[in-house]
């Protein structure tokens, strides 16, 4: 099987001269048609990875179906030059697109079995650059992948609406252009896109606190509960608060189901934190574009925990704790304990602005 060109040096990638031709220095016309195919997918690749990883939620699947797009492309560049491809970016998402939701099939067949719940698997920025782990897919930060909370709310949609979500609101492609990915009319594509529109703001605030405002409240949060500070714990979370512990069976703490209200939720932390081990230690990290905290024993990441606000920022919405190892395994500690200042990280918006009528359709 063909290995996914991928020239970043803090992948690890050796570049396409490991997976494709050089070019037309060999004097082979055939082999500079290779690389041009490889280089444009190559250039494409992070597009590729933040859209499929929206639509499914996991780095490792994300990456299957990118070696998938990639044989997809490269087997239809071996029949007909990708000179003759009008726009090749267009057909890429098109590829990654239909793989990712025929993926879709196998992931459903999987939640029967998780126990548990189930969150997606988080992307930890470094504390210092801003770029994922080197690792991890490329090393540039996905800016257009959503917030975990918002990634929660998209696994209610059908895998067609929150294909036509992604695509319009994420990055903004037109209903007529997703309706030549999917081979949908456009106005199927516009009846889907509405649909998901109108359950995920039924779902989500269309504003959200200012980031020093969400920094400053995930550290009270997570001082609260780690030190099993139960006065402080009712204070910060909010009445209807939701806990989402995603351990994948392999940790016994993880609860098997949500846990609802701040009662519950606030003696169900202050408990875990009697169980705290000496050597934990507390990372302050960005997760999906959140403020987050990302707790190591030792070397070893234990979970990920983000917080989701009240719009004004005043208490915690909802928790979400990634703990199970499968899906940590893209995270290294750093050198600092401390992410940067929230005001020099420039705002990402939860959704789109509605569009004008006659935008974008």
């Amino acid at each position: 099987m063909a290995a996914i060109p991928d020239d970043n040096p803090a992948t690890g990638g050796a570049g396409p001269a490991q997976d494709a031709p050089r070019g037309p220095s060999t004097g082979n016309r055939q082999d500079g048609l290779a690389h041009d195919a490889t280089q444009l997918f190559v250039d494409h690749r992070e597009l590729l990875f933040s859209v499929v990883y929206n639509m499914l939620g996991t780095v490792a699947d994300t990456e299957d179906v990118l070696q998938e797009t990639w044989l997809s492309w490269s087997g239809r560049n071996r029949r007909a030059p990708a000179a003759e491809i009008g726009n090749p970016r267009a057909y890429l998402v098109r590829i990654a697109v239909n793989h990712a939701l025929a993926r879709r099939t196998a992931i459903a067949s999987r939640r029967e079995t998780y126990v548990g719940p189930w969150l997606p698997e988080p992307l930890v920025t470094d504390a210092i650059t801003g770029s994922l782990a080197p690792d991890t897919a490329d090393h540039a930060v996905r800016t257009d992948s959503v917030s975990m909370a918002m990634l929660v709310v998209l696994e209610t949609l059908t895998p067609l609406e929150r294909a036509v979500f992604v695509l319009n609101e994420v990055f903004g492609y037109p209903h007529t252009e997703i309706a030549g990915m999917l081979d949908r009319s456009p106005a199927s594509v516009r009846q889907l896109a509405h649909r998901a529109r109108a359950h995920v703001h039924a779902r989500r605030p269309r504003y959200r606190a200012h980031p020093r405002v969400r920094r400053e409240a995930t550290e009270r949060f997570v001082a609260a509960a780690l030190g099993g500070d139960l006065h402080a714990l009712m204070e910060i979370l909010a009445p209807d608060v939701t806990v989402w512990i995603d351990g994948g069976g392999a940790r016994q703490a993880a609860g098997l189901r949500p846990v609802h209200g701040r009662d519950k939720a606030a003696r169900m932390l202050a408990g875990y934190a009697t169980r705290r081990t000496e050597d934990m230690d507390i990372r302050y990290r960005r997760v999906n574009g959140d403020d987050a905290a990302v707790l190591f024993t030792g070397d070893s990441p234990y979970a990920v925990m983000v917080m989701d606000l009240t719009p004004d920022g005043d208490q915690v919405s909802d928790v979400y704790i990634v703990t199970n190892p499968a899906k940590l395994t893209h995270v290294r500690p750093d050198d600092t304990r401390n992410a940067p200042d929230e005001d020099t990280v420039p705002e990402r918006p939860e959704l789109s602005p509605p569009h004008a009528p006659g935008e974008r359709a």
